[in-house]
């Protein structure tokens, strides 16, 4: 069961679950980083009490392909740290939800709301 089916209690049971991995700690960032360097890494800030952050969660996971890059998932509600030290170091302002791309340690891309535009997203992995 994904992170947004076990908030949402919405499942699908012939599809796999997709691999979110939470980002939890302020530590973690620097080994997300790191990653970036060997295949794309995609930051996703969801609210588990947004509507619009939901859809926009769903219509990822119906719409990536799993293997294109590594994806982390933070939950707002209960890692808002987090959330705010990636706005902090990448000086992008923290919005929910939010997609940021990461290659090579830098962004190269970020969106929030109804400018997540995930066909463009996907080129970029």
């Amino acid at each position: 069961m994904s992170f947004f089916n076990f908030f949402s209690g919405d499942s699908k049971p012939n599809q796999p679950a997709f691999p979110w991995i939470a980002l939890e700690q302020v530590e973690q960032l620097d080994k997300v980083i790191e990653q970036s360097y060997e295949k794309p890494v995609v930051i996703f800030k969801h609210s588990t009490r947004c509507s619009i952050s939901r859809f926009a969660l769903r219509q990822w996971e119906n719409e990536s392909e799993i293997s294109a890059a590594d994806y982390f998932l933070i939950d707002l509600l209960n890692f808002r740290p987090v959330s705010q030290y990636i706005a902090d170091r990448f000086q992008i302002r923290h919005e929910s939800p939010q997609i940021i791309v990461l290659k090579g340690g830098k962004v190269i891309s970020h969106a929030s709301h109804d400018a997540i535009q995930f066909n463009e997203i996907k080129l970029l992995l």
